[in-house]
């Protein structure tokens, strides 16, 4: 683990638009402690230093927003589509459930359990034309662009994957894989 500088750690502070007081109250010790850390003039326990580098973790990836984070183009199905067609698509890209949009609105999402459990039941023939509108579940939720992305994490731990929807319109997607990323 690399220490950071005296210099490093006013500049993500500075970056982050926080003040000395701001992170000494999230750290529990005093603002002149992180004034002078910052000046060089004290050299800070590790633990010290630790929860001030927590304290810049933490308010960067708050900084972070869905927009950010989001992947585009997000492949979905509309309504009048073939479940056939919605298969093919999720193997294709080794998924397991694809949202379904209609004029860039979203009103649904398909997924392999939804269409496994439609053939047990007998719903879901191989010899007849199936559409998806006949099989959809209830869709993704829905986020705005500017969200910050700890709420996408609260949102992802009881759903598959989240649409950024601006406008009305879908405009992403982040799904729990994606989240991978922002861990490492």
């Amino acid at each position: 683990m690399q220490i950071p500088t005296p210099a490093e750690l006013k500049s993500k502070r500075v970056m982050l638009g926080l003040r000395q007081s701001d992170v000494a109250k999230a750290a529990s010790i005093s603002q002149s402690m992180v004034a002078r850390i910052e000046a060089g003039t004290v050299d800070p326990r590790v633990s010290t230093l630790t929860k001030i580098v927590e304290v810049l973790k933490k308010a960067e990836r708050s900084t972070i927003t869905a927009i950010d984070f989001m992947h585009t183009p997000v492949l979905s199905v509309a309504p009048a589509e073939t479940v056939t067609r919605a298969v093919e698509i999720m193997e294709h890209n080794s998924i397991s459930q694809i949202p379904v949009i209609e004029e860039g609105v979203p009103v649904g999402c398909i997924s392999e359990s939804a269409i496994i459990n439609a053939i047990e039941e007998g719903r879901l023939q191989k010899h007849q034309v199936n559409m998806v509108k006949d099989f959809m579940e209830e869709g993704f939720p829905t986020v705005p662009p500017s969200v910050d992305i700890d709420s996408v994490v609260h949102i992802l731990q009881h759903h598959h994957a989240v649409l950024v929807v601006e406008k009305g319109k879908v405009i992403g997607v982040i799904t729990k894989h994606d989240l991978i990323s922002l861990v490492l």
